[in-house]
């Protein structure tokens, strides 16, 4: 069995932490562009805001715990 270095999984980690990142933020955009339609033609948008919050405060969370993690690199090893 090989050995890892901390150092690198705690780069994997932040890498993973970037992916979630963007997974959460993609549909946050789109749950933000449903919401918007269906204030404005007048259907029930209550649900797909609550949804929007709670995405929201998961990538905000999300944020937070990243930026406990070490800086990105320029590149991939």
């Amino acid at each position: 069995m090989r050995q890892e270095d901390p150092g690198r999984k705690l780069l994997r980690s932040a890498q993973d932490f970037d992916m979630l990142i963007g997974f959460l933020g993609f549909w946050a955009a789109v749950l933000l562009v449903v919401t918007l339609v269906a204030e404005f033609t007048g259907q029930p948008a209550i649900g797909w805001a609550l949804l929007l919050l709670v995405l929201l405060l998961a990538l905000w969370g999300l944020i937070r715990l990243r930026r406990t993690l070490p800086p990105r690199r320029a590149g991939r090893r």
